[in-house]
């Protein structure tokens, strides 16, 4: 059990936005995701404990194109919902009593994909809090692409003590 307390992400450091955005390196200061598996670029909008509002832009370029699918890229939904979690994520990991806490992205709730991701998509990624408790964080998460949803989900993620 100790072992698998110990695998839970970390926060690595706190960051304060600068006029409630957050750039790439504020980012990678505090989640450890990294190229290909980081899906953020930005943050253009964070109110603690309330909202936060990343962009990712979508290239082309991404290696998970070379396979889904080559001949009609589209980012997988899978994909679209890790990048929702790690803009939860940085809501809930880039606060001073969650510094040594393990988190994990412990659920999923009413998931639907509505509209492909391709390439040359600003995939727009806002999550609001529903319910925060010191163990427990539910977030609810729209991914955009200008005004129309591809995806949204409700997001969960645990606390170690």
């Amino acid at each position: 059990m100790e072992e698998i307390r110990d695998a839970g992400l970390r926060a690595r450091e706190i960051v304060e936005p600068k006029d409630g955005t957050l750039d790439i390196n504020d980012i990678q200061k505090i989640i450890p995701h990294r190229d290909p598996f980081l899906f953020i670029d930005k943050i253009v909008e964070i109110e603690k404990d309330k909202r936060i509002v990343g962009i990712k832009e979508i290239t082309g370029n991404e290696e998970f194109f070379k396979g889904h699918f080559p001949d009609s890229p589209i980012m997988p939904g899978v994909l679209i919902i890790e990048a929702l979690a790690q803009v939860g994520g940085l809501l809930m990991f880039n606060k001073k009593e969650n510094l040594n806490r393990p988190a994990y992205f412990i659920g999923l709730d009413n998931v639907r994909f509505r509209k492909a991701v391709i390439p040359g998509d600003t995939l727009r990624l806002e999550l609001d809090v529903v319910k925060l408790k010191s163990r427990l964080a539910r977030l609810h998460g729209v991914a955009r692409v200008d005004s129309d949803i591809a995806a949204e989900a409700d997001i969960l993620f645990g606390f170690s003590i």
